[in-house]
């Protein structure tokens, strides 16, 4: 049953309730009703006191292809507001007339108000206007325009997502044309939000200056889901963007490597890493070849025992304890530490894995101990940390065959050095300890005078060794063709001033002397010294 077009019409006007105004509106919308007078009154709803009879009435004169409500829909989506969006879609349906009054107006409204617009546009089915919004020279044109097309991508057919995407490819490499920057990231954005291989070279070309940084990260998210075996050229890509300064471009291209495995081709590319501004860059390198015992591996992961991060350099550090190449490179930074703030921590390293030391590790390491005794440098301790708990019997043969061997050459201060180092182990011998009292004595002030019997470290020692096997310490001193006659005097005097066992010591000694060399001063000294205690 056909209703009468006038019944519509009265069924529209202010004579009727606001529910039948804008329930009439409805219908004639749904039914396509095309009449003039249906035409004319749904004009003037566009402009009713109620929002709900404005809104149908808006929605109808676009469906209805009303062009003669253009001037009003144009209007008002100038003045924004809730309508305005219904009024860009109900243009955009108007065909050619409200798609050219959109354009027109695009530019004189407000940034809020483009994105209405801008919608209309892009849905409009026409796909060259869509692409001229996209590529406009607006950047709040052109990603409102994105974010339209994108929006709509869940309800295309796959048929549909792979011809936008071959468009947005067209564009893309369209060298007559080229892309603005603005619009360059747009088009980027909705080819990642398509994820259609098709753009796979468009994406990659974009993973690298002198794109901006915010396009090469999303191209790299999108070419990341597909990428599974990439080419030369694409690795070499990777690697750049993994060592970029800003993280938005860093990080997409990290979690590709992540998850790719690790060829010997590309060991040079993640040592590379190791100098990378990012941390997580050079975590990543630590992760992925930290186990491969090469020396630029070990190289590159002893670089980052100079970063700040104590995670970075405890990781680092665990590594190259495990390799062959990371050991000797400690070694080497240990040997090559500025001062003992940088030994103590390589040195307490380096215990932990001196098993696996070589012998050539130990003679190097000795020697370097050797040359900072003889400077008197701080350095000393932590290489005779790591050496006398690494074995402490080699190394006190080691100290005393050095100390032995300048003494024999009348050096006796350099001696002397070797041996207060090996009189630090309380387990040192009898033998020891002699080489220790006799190179003292020989460097010794020998003042006579009696509070140099507790101040002298030779007498001392001389002491000690005296309570422990008089017997033997005076067949030593007799085999000790070294010791002068002023070095006998001056430990028999002090001696032999003393009470008990410890008096007759220095009897013996200045008895030795008067035997040995009875002519010299000294021996002339120990007699008369020897008459004055009553001996």
């Amino acid at each position: 049953m056909e209703i009468p077009a006038k019944k519509f019409v009265r069924l529209l006007s202010l004579d009727s309730s606001t529910e039948l105004r804008a329930a009439t509106a409805l219908v004639v919308a749904e039914l396509g009703i095309r009449d003039a007078e249906i035409a004319a009154a749904l004009q003037e709803r566009l402009t009713d006191k109620n929002g709900e009879v404005r809104q149908q009435a808006i929605r109808a004169v676009g469906m209805l292809k009303v062009e003669k409500a253009l001037p009003t829909l144009l209007e008002k989506i100038a003045h924004g507001g809730n309508e305005a969006s219904m009024a860009a879609e109900a243009c955009a349906k108007l065909g050619a007339k409200g798609i050219k009054g959109l354009q027109e107006l695009l530019h004189k409204v407000v940034p809020g108000v483009r994105k209405y617009i801008t919608a209309a546009l892009t849905s409009c089915g026409s796909e060259s206007v869509a692409v001229s919004v996209l590529l406009d020279k607006d950047p709040q044109i052109a990603a409102s325009a994105a974010t339209a097309i994108i929006s709509r991508i869940p309800d295309l057919s796959p048929a549909d997502k792979t011809a936008l995407a071959t468009e947005m490819v067209t564009i893309s490499l369209d060298k007559k044309h080229p892309l603005l920057a603005q619009s360059e990231g747009q088009v980027v954005r909705i080819l990642v939000a398509l994820n259609d291989p098709v753009a796979t070279d468009v994406l990659w070309d974009r993973t690298v200056p002198p794109h901006p940084h915010e396009v090469r990260a999303m191209a790299l998210q999108a070419v990341g889901g597909w990428t599974e075996s990439p080419t030369k050229e694409q690795w070499k890509r990777l690697f750049l963007c993994a060592s970029e300064s800003d993280f938005q471009v860093a990080a997409p291209a990290m979690m590709i490597l992540n998850r790719l495995p690790v060829n010997d081709k590309l060991l040079p590319d993640y040592i590379a890493l190791f100098h990378a501004p990012d941390i997580a860059a050079r975590r990543l390198a630590i992760d992925k070849i930290g186990d491969r015992d090469t020396a630029q591996v070990a190289e590159g992961l002893m670089l980052q025992l100079q970063h700040a991060d104590r995670g970075v350099r405890d990781t680092a550090l665990a590594r190259l304890q495990k390799l062959k190449f990371g050991r000797k490179s400690l070694v080497a930074a240990l040997i090559a530490a500025p001062n003992h703030e940088d030994a103590w921590p390589l040195a307490r390293t380096a215990l932990t894995f001196a098993k696996d030391l070589t012998p050539a590790h130990w003679t190097e390491l000795f020697d370097e101990l050797c040359e900072y005794l003889e400077k008197h440098d701080h350095r000393t301790e932590p290489f005779l940390f790591l050496l006398r708990e690494w074995d402490h019997t080699k190394l006190q043969d080691g100290l005393v065959e050095k100390a032995v061997a300048l003494r024999k050459k009348k050096k006796y201060e350099a001696a002397l050095v070797y041996l207060k180092a090996v009189s630090k182990d309380p387990s040192i011998g009898f033998a020891v300890r002699l080489e220790l009292a006799m190179c003292g004595l020989k460097v010794s002030k020998k003042e006579l005078a009696a509070r140099y019997l507790e101040s002298d470290p030779c007498l001392r020692n001389f002491d000690a060794l005296h309570q422990n096997d008089a017997v033997l310490l005076l067949s030593e001193i007799e085999k000790a063709k070294h010791l002068e006659p002023e070095d006998l005097l001056y430990l028999g005097f002090h001696f032999v001033e003393q009470t008990g066992r410890t008096r007759q010591f220095g009897t013996d000694v200045l008895k030795l002397l008067v035997k040995r060399d009875p002519k010299s001063e000294a021996g002339k000294s120990a007699k008369n010294k020897l008459k004055s205690v009553g001996v």
